[in-house]
């Protein structure tokens, strides 16, 4: 039997405030455990939370950025639960009113075509505590830090059909959250993590499947594995006569598998209520319109305009402009090089992302400034080095060495552009390879290789490479 895959994701996103949700209690990352909970993210009785302003803001820009609708009036309830590490017993949401409703994004499916992804809503929330089960000798321990961090949590549509797919719909959202400077998207400190909802139906089937809720992904590769685990677990299921139970499921990363975590709530097995102490959010018109005056270029606008002005690739677009500080160094660099944007886009691309792979550095912690990464790109288009010498002053300045011109000076590598100099070097090559001269008159065109890189030998790569090969070209006819 054909399967399809049904896919919906819900991402929580940490927002980028200093202080929490609905307490003055900081967010910073790395305190020590329960030093950042204050008498609100506590829970203690008598005490009432004040709503930060800075994520509305944030939820609106958020909501603009993907064609929604920010909804003039939202409304914050209780989710009522109980577990450790949620100390009222109830987690502050929104349910029915929420800020952000029926937005959209485009993603290249698995065929290569751009898809749409509906994101049903995104709504405001605060985070629970963190339970601690290691090194404590049996024992489990609640840091409740993280308790009222804001979250905004983005649902999609169930428009997702692979594994692949939701990979690229999550990046998507990580890299505008980005963008936009609403979130770090740091994945290891859980400022960007999600949850995944799996079910498969029979090909051509309306109605959908059992599904499975995926909790706590917090990788790109993980989101990816644990999806395909799971659609091979209900597949293998199915045609074996059993049935999909609607629960929640956590996976185990060690062993690449999903297991049963507990059954699936319902929305009515939380209670949710309008939180009596909080007003409902209203929001005006000309708020909305002043938020979306801030917004920036955005990413799908930035690649079309790199394609446009500056003759890219769509691919090549894409990549610079995967981050909101990657295209800002590729436009410095543009701006301060007299080369053409592409050749800027391939020594980004190639030798500086490529630098810092190597090492797992970030761009905050590229050796070579934009400035500088122009300078060595100049150098090559007005033939005072070649491409291949620019590798070698690339290396140096990565080590620290210099500028590019520093570096030319100091170790004598200007390119050799004396149409008289290399004439003397090409007729010594030719002087000395008889036999080659021979074979290459007598139809061998392919061996004008081996005369160029002898003389490219010869003058240790300072030799301009166009200059040898007409010259040689010449000289050989004669």
């Amino acid at each position: 039997m054909s399967w399809e895959v049904v896919i919906g994701l819900e991402i929580h996103t940490q927002l980028a405030t200093k202080s929490k949700i609905f307490s003055g209690a900081s967010t910073a990352y790395g305190a020590e455990p329960n030093t950042q909970a204050c008498l609100v993210d506590l829970g203690y009785p008598g005490v009432l939370p004040v709503l930060n302003e800075e994520v509305v803001h944030m939820a609106a820009m958020f909501g603009l950025a993907v064609g929604a609708t920010v909804a003039p009036r939202s409304v914050f309830a209780r989710k009522n639960y109980f577990y450790p590490d949620l100390p009222k017993g109830y987690q502050i949401s929104q349910y029915e009113l929420p800020i952000v409703e029926h937005g959209e994004l485009f993603i290249t499916d698995d065929e290569g075509d751009e898809k749409r992804i509906g994101i049903t809503r995104a709504h405001l929330e605060e985070d629970a505590g963190k339970s601690i089960h290691e090194g404590l000798d049996r024992s489990s321990g609640i840091d409740l830090n993280r308790a009222g961090t804001p979250l905004l949590e983005i649902v999609s549509e169930p428009d997702i059909r692979s594994a692949k797919e939701a990979v690229a719909y999550m990046r998507k959202i990580h890299t505008i959250v980005r963008y936009l400077g609403i979130s770090d998207g740091n994945m290891q400190e859980g400022s960007f993590r999600c949850d995944a909802n799996v079910s498969v139906r029979p090909r051509g089937q309306e109605e959908f499947g059992t599904r499975t809720e995926i909790k706590n992904l917090n990788s790109f590769r993980f989101v990816e594995r644990a999806i395909n685990y799971e659609i091979e677990r209900q597949i293998d299921l199915i045609e074996d006569g059993g049935e999909v139970v609607q629960e929640t499921r956590l996976y185990d990363a060690a062993k690449d598998e999903t297991r049963s975590m507990r059954s699936k709530e319902e929305a009515n097995d939380y209670r949710y209520f309008p939180d009596p102490d909080l007003l409902p959010v209203e929001i005006s018109a000309e708020y909305i319109e002043d938020v979306r005056e801030q917004l920036p270029e955005l990413p799908d606008a930035k690649q079309h305009r790199f394609v446009d002005e500056y003759d890219l690739k769509n691919a090549d677009a894409a990549q610079l402009t995967i981050s909101r500080p990657l295209a800002d160094y590729y436009e410095t660099a543009v701006a301060a090089s007299e080369a053409k944007p592409k050749v800027v886009a391939n020594w980004v691309i190639g030798d500086l992302l490529g630098a810092l792979n190597k090492e797992g550095l970030g761009l905050a912690d590229s050796r070579i400034s934009a400035e500088d990464l122009a300078g060595l790109v100049t150098r090559i288009h007005d033939n005072t080095i070649s491409g291949k010498i620019a590798k070698q002053v690339f290396e140096a300045m990565w080590s620290g060495e210099g500028t590019a011109d520093e570096i030319i000076e100091a170790k004598g590598l200007k390119q050799i552009t004396d149409s008289s100099a290399i004439e003397a070097v090409v007729d010594k090559v030719i002087e000395a390879n008889p036999g080659q001269v021979a074979e290459y008159k007598a139809g061998k065109d392919k061996l004008i290789g081996f005369f160029v890189g002898q003389v490219m030998k010869e003058t240790k790569g300072q030799a301009n490479p166009g200059q040898v090969n007409q010259i040689l070209k010449q000289k050989l006819s004669d």
